[in-house]
Protein backbone atom coordinates (compact mmCIF):
# COMPACT_ATOMS: atom_id res chain seq x y z
CA UNK A 1 0.00 0.00 0.00
CA UNK A 2 1.37 3.55 -1.25
CA UNK A 3 1.87 5.98 1.35
CA UNK A 4 -0.45 9.02 1.64
CA UNK A 5 1.33 11.85 -0.32
CA UNK A 6 1.45 15.11 1.34
CA UNK A 7 1.41 13.92 4.98
CA UNK A 8 3.92 12.98 7.11
CA UNK A 9 5.71 9.60 7.29
CA UNK A 10 7.22 7.91 10.56
CA UNK A 11 9.52 5.93 8.63
CA UNK A 12 10.98 3.79 11.74
CA UNK A 13 6.96 3.31 12.52
CA UNK A 14 5.52 2.51 9.05
CA UNK A 15 6.57 -1.35 9.79
CA UNK A 16 6.47 -3.19 13.26
CA UNK A 17 8.80 -6.20 13.89
CA UNK A 18 7.60 -9.74 13.38
CA UNK A 19 9.61 -13.01 15.70
CA UNK A 20 11.68 -14.47 13.29
CA UNK A 21 10.16 -12.41 10.06
CA UNK A 22 10.93 -9.47 7.70
CA UNK A 23 8.05 -7.10 7.48
CA UNK A 24 8.52 -5.03 4.33
CA UNK A 25 6.10 -2.22 3.43
CA UNK A 26 5.86 -0.04 0.10
CA UNK A 27 5.75 3.66 0.05
CA UNK A 28 6.34 4.52 -3.22
CA UNK A 29 6.58 2.30 -6.19
CA UNK A 30 6.39 4.34 -9.89
CA UNK A 31 8.12 3.24 -13.11
CA UNK A 32 11.21 5.66 -12.13
CA UNK A 33 11.88 4.28 -8.88
CA UNK A 34 10.62 2.90 -5.58
CA UNK A 35 9.86 3.29 -1.61
CA UNK A 36 10.18 0.65 0.29
CA UNK A 37 10.43 0.11 4.38
CA UNK A 38 11.94 -3.36 6.23
CA UNK A 39 11.75 -4.28 9.45
CA UNK A 40 14.25 -7.45 10.08
CA UNK A 41 14.13 -9.28 13.57
CA UNK A 42 17.77 -9.74 14.73
CA UNK A 43 19.42 -12.77 12.09
CA UNK A 44 17.23 -12.31 9.60
CA UNK A 45 18.25 -11.42 6.08
CA UNK A 46 17.69 -10.80 2.27
CA UNK A 47 20.28 -13.23 0.49
CA UNK A 48 22.73 -12.15 -2.18
CA UNK A 49 21.50 -10.82 -5.17
CA UNK A 50 22.17 -8.32 -7.52
CA UNK A 51 20.06 -5.83 -8.91
CA UNK A 52 20.46 -3.61 -12.38
CA UNK A 53 20.49 -0.16 -10.07
CA UNK A 54 22.41 1.42 -7.40
CA UNK A 55 20.06 0.53 -4.12
CA UNK A 56 19.91 3.28 -1.70
CA UNK A 57 19.40 1.88 2.18
CA UNK A 58 19.18 4.64 5.00
CA UNK A 59 19.43 2.53 8.36
CA UNK A 60 16.61 3.58 11.06
CA UNK A 61 17.21 1.55 13.91
CA UNK A 62 19.27 -1.20 14.80
CA UNK A 63 22.63 -2.68 13.15
CA UNK A 64 23.49 -4.78 10.16
CA UNK A 65 25.93 -5.86 7.95
CA UNK A 66 25.64 -5.36 4.22
CA UNK A 67 28.12 -7.51 1.82
CA UNK A 68 28.80 -6.17 -1.12
CA UNK A 69 30.97 -7.47 -3.56
CA UNK A 70 32.11 -10.05 -1.00
CA UNK A 71 33.22 -6.93 1.49
CA UNK A 72 31.26 -6.67 4.66
CA UNK A 73 29.84 -3.35 5.34
CA UNK A 74 28.71 -2.41 9.39
CA UNK A 75 26.26 0.14 9.20
CA UNK A 76 23.92 1.66 11.91
CA UNK A 77 21.01 4.02 12.61
CA UNK A 78 21.24 7.38 10.79
CA UNK A 79 24.00 6.00 8.19
CA UNK A 80 23.44 5.66 4.47
CA UNK A 81 24.69 2.93 2.16
CA UNK A 82 24.60 2.78 -1.66
CA UNK A 83 25.10 -0.64 -3.05
CA UNK A 84 26.02 -0.18 -6.78
CA UNK A 85 24.13 -1.54 -9.67
CA UNK A 86 25.59 -5.06 -11.08
CA UNK A 87 27.25 -5.57 -8.39
CA UNK A 88 26.59 -8.80 -5.44
CA UNK A 89 24.92 -7.92 -2.45
CA UNK A 90 22.99 -9.79 0.53
CA UNK A 91 21.81 -7.93 4.29
CA UNK A 92 22.31 -9.55 7.43
CA UNK A 93 20.21 -8.38 10.51
CA UNK A 94 22.77 -8.08 13.59
CA UNK A 95 20.18 -6.66 15.92
CA UNK A 96 16.22 -5.86 15.14
CA UNK A 97 16.68 -3.00 12.71
CA UNK A 98 14.87 -1.65 9.47
CA UNK A 99 15.58 0.40 6.46
CA UNK A 100 14.35 2.41 4.01
CA UNK A 101 15.24 0.66 0.68
CA UNK A 102 15.47 3.84 -2.08
CA UNK A 103 15.88 2.49 -5.89
CA UNK A 104 15.82 4.90 -8.26
CA UNK A 105 15.52 3.30 -12.34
Amino acid sequence: MAANKGEPIGLAESTAYASGAIVSKTLLDKKTGTLTVFSFDAGQGLSEHTSPYDATVLILGGEAVLTIGGRAVKAKAGELVIMPAGVPHDVRAETQFKMLLIMIR
